[in-house]
């Protein structure tokens, strides 16, 4: 099983009812990007932006915290359609803490980390993790080429989760995901990806999905 999951980036922000209505027929989950312009250096939704977006949105919404001081913020974004809420390890002062604080609201876990960030952190925590957040671009921005370079962190995750027995636990691929890259992720571990540019710059975005889906399953 894998999922697919629309980033609303580089959709239309003054029409967002209906761009996501684009996708919800055939997509998994929301992919929300909060940003700050403070961890990363651009600004996308306040928490009241968040929220609303999320109260309305057609799918379940996975939120995506490039913010900093998350500690405090990230289980403000516990409303009742979210369903995961993940967070950057290098703005976490208590990673495990943070985890804790969403699995308490009743949310997955997520952790990301940045392409310059060794995989190696993610693992003495594994279990306070429900999705491991692989990023394949700086994140900040839209519309940047996928670093194929992060492959191998994408296969040491996907390792330590097969040996460890952490079955339910996601991983995810964020940044520069299309037909030409999907299947290069899916192949290294990844089961749930996140595709903003590829479908909200499509002619019809839930052909595109059903198109990435298939792509990332084909049978060489």
């Amino acid at each position: 099983m894998i999922r697919i999951c629309p980033s609303i980036l580089n959709a239309n922000f003054d029409d967002l009812p209906n761009e996501i209505m684009k996708v919800a027929a055939v997509s998994d989950l929301l992919h929300l990007d909060v940003m700050d312009n403070v961890f990363v250096p651009n600004v996308t939704f306040s928490l009241e932006k968040s929220i609303e977006i999320i109260e309305h949105s057609a799918l379940p919404v996975d939120v995506h915290l490039m913010v900093a001081d998350v500690d405090s913020k990230a289980k403000l974004y516990a409303a009742p359609n979210t369903a995961s809420i993940t967070v950057h390890i290098e703005a976490c002062e208590d990673p495990i803490a943070t985890l804790r604080s969403i699995r308490n609201t009743g949310k997955r876990a997520g952790l990301a980390i940045k392409p310059s960030t060794p995989i190696d952190v993610v693992e003495e925590i594994l279990s306070e993790v429900d999705m491991i957040l692989v990023m394949t671009v700086e994140p900040g921005f839209g519309g940047q080429s996928f670093m194929e370079s992060m492959m191998p962190k994408v296969k040491i995750a996907r390792r330590w989760l097969q040996q460890k027995g952490f079955t339910d636990t996601w991983l995810q691929v964020d940044g520069g995901i299309s037909l030409s890259t999907i299947r290069s992720a899916y192949q290294a571990g990844a089961d749930t990806f996140v595709a903003g540019s590829a479908v909200y710059k499509a002619d019809n975005p839930a052909q595109m999905i059903e198109e990435l889906r298939k792509e990332a399953l084909r049978r060489d």
